[in-house]
């Protein structure tokens, strides 16, 4: 149901909105749908029980994150608002982790430890090295961020199999025609 393809787990959660200025689509419709996504994303291995509360939490988070992004890929200075409400949320506790007898990795905890692990990682991420490789799909009607690991820093799309061949289609149909 998610997709995880920005190269970081915050511009992921970003990404549980879609077309953002066009058809703008939340994927988080529900408490369940916000345990559903710390599952996919292996921030946990159960999704917790949740609370429209929590829900408006993880909705907060995510929209102070993509107003830093944006700041970021820009150029400006970091929203205040956003930026108090994500160090806020940093201050929780993480989610717990267990190594296993197999060597596998337990993750177990709550939706507010879960948000304090994306918090913790927005923070890393605008002020780490990546910040200023943080980029917007150029696919049109794709608002999805990725953080640009290329060589030459001149990815255009937040994932080829899918942006980067409809952009390329387009522009071979508007070639044709």
């Amino acid at each position: 149901m998610f997709t995880f393809v920005s190269g970081n787990l915050v511009l992921d959660f970003i990404g549980t909105v879609k077309a953002r200025r066009t058809d703008f689509t939340d994927l988080l419709e529900t408490p369940a749908d916000l345990g559903d996504w710390f599952v996919e994303a292996g921030l946990l291995d159960r999704a917790p029980t949740g609370d429209p509360d929590t829900l408006r939490q993880a909705t907060a988070l995510r929209e102070a994150a993509w107003h830093l992004a944006l700041a970021a890929i820009d150029g400006n200075p970091l929203p205040d608002a956003d930026r108090r409400l994500i160090n806020r949320l940093a201050q929780g506790p993480l989610p717990d982790l267990a190594l296993q007898p197999d060597g596998s990795v337990r993750r177990t905890g709550t939706a507010d430890q879960a948000l304090s692990e994306i918090a913790r990682t927005a923070i890393e991420l605008f002020a780490g090295a990546d910040s200023p490789r943080i980029k917007e799909c150029g696919r049109q009607d794709c608002t999805r961020l990725y953080v640009d690991t290329s060589r030459a820093g001149s990815r255009r799309w937040c994932d080829m199999t899918v942006c980067g061949n409809r952009s390329k289609s387009a522009a071979f149909r508007a070639r044709q025609a």
